[in-house]
């Protein structure tokens, strides 16, 4: 089976500074992209609702979530992942679940700050024990995770920020995560007002048009690099 991608669902940033928005405009969520390679099924960034994504993921492509047998997340950001939410008890459990062993370091130890910071108040919320769920199911990719699909670290947004680097017939197609977010962006050279590390960052958009001749960026639709 040749290597396919679908975009499932249009991703949108909560403001963009280059239309002059100061503030929160609309509900963020990340682009979902399918991936079809060697057999297997990955969902990248599945940041709708679980119902929601699901009917896109049947508009699109005519499956439901129980042909999915791999998920990757580009960071572990909240809105990427909004499918996920409940670990054991997510509509995706049956998958398995990927990403970066620098972000699992990385959102583990903010997760420790903030249930240290929660148990000083004798309570946990809701949503950190579902982040807490979650991350629990999450394993470390290599180097590679799946047949013609390589991991491409963008650090910069989060530290272990990282997209995926497909190797198509005949072209490179790059899955930037949240190290892009949109075709706009890219042209303007611009990085997500967010950063934890602003300096990685541009160095990651500079790379992201240096390797990729196909961009699907974090919050965007398929653009060209050139």
């Amino acid at each position: 089976m040749a290597m396919e991608f679908h975009i499932i669902s249009i991703g949108t940033t909560k403001r963009n500074l280059l239309w002059g928005e100061s503030g929160p405009m609309r509900t963020q969520h990340a682009t979902t992209t399918l991936l079809r390679t060697g057999g297997r099924s990955i969902l990248v960034d599945p940041s709708l609702p679980d119902n929601l994504l699901e009917a896109k993921l049947f508009e699109r492509t005519g499956q439901r979530f129980d042909s999915i047998t791999d998920v990757f997340c580009t960071t572990l950001r909240p809105d990427g992942r909004r499918a996920l939410l409940g670990g054991d008890a997510s509509a995706l459990a049956h998958a398995n679940w990927w990403t970066t062993q620098r972000e699992l370091d990385w959102y583990a130890s903010r997760l420790a700050e903030m249930v240290e910071s929660a148990t000083r108040i004798d309570t946990l919320s809701d949503e950190l024990q579902a982040d807490i769920a979650t991350l629990k199911r999450f394993r470390a990719a290599g180097d590679q995770l799946a047949e013609r699909v390589s991991l491409y670290p963008l650090p910069g947004v989060t530290p272990g920020c990282c997209g995926l680097l497909l190797a198509m017939e005949s072209t490179t197609v790059l899955l930037t995560g949240p190290a892009a977010l949109s075709r706009q962006h890219l042209i303007e050279g611009m990085i997500a007002p967010d950063c934890i590390d602003k300096e990685a960052a541009m160095e990651s958009l500079s790379e992201i048009l240096d390797i990729a001749d196909i961009i699907v960026p974090g919050y965007d639709n398929v653009t060209f690099a050139r």
